[in-house]
């Protein structure tokens, strides 16, 4: 049984990445049909954003009433009726509309499976969970391609992964009475859902709140912008710009993979940290100055194996850190900061190299590395003190 969810909870995170990046490899195609501004597709990914957030920040109740695997059931039914939305939506205002479901479904799965996995399982089974995502951002894009390379629409993209979504659906409201059997197993006395302002006050909370926030600032900046830094700054070829910024994405997925097999020994802690590490000799290799471009594909590989690590070591640390009773909640908050990062920090670096010059993204990326490390450190620090306060009592 234990093996068994552990699969499902796999498979559900491969569904979870696949209509990630739909939008980013289908826009060019839609746009045109829609006949909306280029840029429109930003106010799109905002309300999905929007949504996530919500969720995230209301996962806690969700899961206390409803338990994690009626919310992940009902969250990726959310998502998968979204996706055949989208794919049956001829204008750009029923995009709109169907992101809406989109987004709330994305958040509440994402939260209560990071959770579930933080506090049942190993740190090895985190990083493999965030592996499994990875494949499914990285196959979304093939999906689409596929359609759109065969001379079909963009919407074929969409309803493909729409019916994987729902046959994941069927299995999962097959899967509650194994979730329900974990839970019963595994419940002490109900703790009632804290407010905000209550997990605000837990001592590191708000430091790994920031870290969170930063890292994900770092990691959607570095993947959005790469192959535009490649090709206006290194003078690298669109072509080969495009197949060096998949690099970022192809370290992540096998840093995580990976990191799976050391994660158990060396704990969380040093996962993070050596991650921050090795993303500062990546963005270093990126920013030399050089004749070949040798330096830049190991640079965006190192960055992306240096992230690899962080976000699920993060999570996974969030029931030792701050009690399993609060992990969800905290999760939550952590999902709501990682959105926020992610939606709002890559285009800011986008309109402020649009004046300056896009010289400025290993320095902004460097930043956030800073920031990470910085607020990690503090967090650390923050914690042990409330450790040895209690041990004083």
């Amino acid at each position: 049984m234990y093996s068994l969810l552990l699969i499902i909870i796999f498979i559900a995170f491969i569904s979870l990445g696949l209509p990630d990046s739909l939008l980013g490899s289908g826009w060019p195609a839609m746009q045109p049909q829609l006949s909306v501004p280029i840029s429109y597709a930003g106010i799109i990914s905002m309300i999905i954003a929007a949504g996530t957030i919500i969720s995230s920040l209301l996962s806690d109740r969700l899961t206390k009433k409803f338990g994690v695997g009626l919310v992940t059931a009902i969250s990726v039914l959310m998502t998968a009726a979204a996706l055949l939305g989208f794919s049956i939506s001829g204008s750009f205002i029923l995009l709109c509309l169907w992101a809406i479901p989109y987004g709330l479904g994305a958040g509440a799965v994402d939260a209560a499976l990071n959770n579930y996995v933080a506090v049942h399982y190993t740190s090895k089974h985190m990083n493999w969970l965030h592996c499994f995502w990875g494949i499914g951002a990285m196959t979304g894009p093939y999906i689409m391609g596929f359609y759109l390379t065969q001379g079909l629409e963009w919407s074929n993209g969409y309803m493909t992964v729409g019916v994987l979504q729902t046959v994941l659906v069927v299995i999962l409201f097959c899967s509650l009475p194994l979730w329900k059997k974990r839970e019963a197993g595994s419940a002490g006395e109900p703790v009632p859902a804290k407010k905000i302002s209550q997990l605000l006050q837990i001592r590191g909370v708000k430091y790994v709140l920031f870290a969170f926030f930063s890292y994900c600032a770092l990691e959607i900046t570095a993947g959005l912008w790469a192959s535009t830094y490649l090709v206006n700054q290194r003078g690298v070829s669109v072509e080969t710009a495009a197949w060096y910024a998949s690099l970022f994405f192809i370290g992540i997925t096998a840093g995580r993979f990976l990191s799976g097999f050391i994660s158990n020994q060396l704990g969380d802690k040093k996962m993070i940290l050596i991650g921050i590490y090795i993303i500062f000799f990546g963005v270093a290799a990126i920013w030399i100055p050089t004749g070949t471009d040798l330096l830049c594909l190991i640079g965006l590989i190192l960055i992306g194996l240096g992230c690899a690590p962080i976000y699920p070591s993060i999570i996974h640390s969030t029931p030792e850190n701050f009690g399993a009773e609060n992990s969800q909640a905290i999760v939550g908050l952590q999902m709501a900061s990682a959105y926020t990062g992610s939606t709002f920090m890559p285009p800011l670096f986008g309109m402020v190299a649009n004046f300056t010059g896009f010289y400025l993204y290993p320095i902004y990326l460097l930043i956030f590395a800073i920031l990470i490390l910085i607020m990690i450190n503090t967090a650390n620090k923050s914690i042990a003190r409330k450790g040895e306060m209690k041990n004083a009592e």
